[in-house]
């Protein structure tokens, strides 16, 4: 379980599947009612003040994200409570600061980054010729790293495993979503980027 703060209300958690399987959850029970996962949150939480100071205190906004292969992205957003109202509706305020507001997001996207423009260059003549005919990605630039985005629905089973093989060699999966990435990264080579960097990199 990886985590950082976004802004001072705002952090973002990252759950591998290791993570879930580890408690006995299921990637499909994260939106359901069940203990298991008030657990989870609870732990995250307690590693979240514990790890970033972040205290869980408001009504809290929880956005759960799955990528296809890496796991989930959790993004917890601490809203204002005004406690400056009269002692009758105190008590109702006070039971609505734990409320959590969970949405649930599906991506197709395939994401992974990489440290050092060498290993970015090694995948892509690996990875080549498994993407050959399909979209060979978006490549941007963040913070100094290399973020590759393939889209998983242009797979098939045994080509998606082999596709995850070769970027798991070389590089982490990322949870950086493409908006971030596009409001705040650079767009290196818009389409075909695998392709493209074994073109111009031989």
């Amino acid at each position: 379980m990886k985590m950082e703060r976004l802004s001072q209300d705002k952090i973002r958690i990252f759950l591998t599947f290791d993570d879930l399987t580890e408690r006995g959850i299921q990637k499909d029970d994260m939106w359901r009612e069940i203990p298991k996962v008030h657990e989870l949150f609870s732990d995250m939480m307690d590693q979240a003040y514990s790890e970033l100071g972040f205290e869980p205190s408001g009504p809290l906004a929880v956005e759960v994200l799955q990528l296809p292969a890496q796991g989930m992205v959790v993004i917890v957003t601490r809203g204002k409570v005004d406690f400056h109202h009269s002692v009758e509706s105190y008590d109702e305020e006070v039971e609505e600061m734990y409320e959590l507001e969970v949405t649930l997001e599906q991506t197709d996207q395939i994401s992974y980054v990489f440290h050092d423009f060498e290993d970015l260059l090694r995948m892509a003549k690996v990875l080549n010729p498994l993407v050959a005919d399909s979209d060979g990605g978006i490549l941007f630039s963040y913070k100094n790293k290399w973020f590759l985005q393939l889209n998983s629905d242009e797979l098939d089973e045994s080509g998606y495993q082999a596709v995850i093989a070769v970027l798991s060699e070389f590089g982490d999966a990322a949870t950086v979503t493409r908006a971030v990435l596009e409001e705040y990264g650079k767009t290196v080579i818009a389409s075909d980027a695998v392709k493209v960097l074994c073109t111009h990199f031989k």
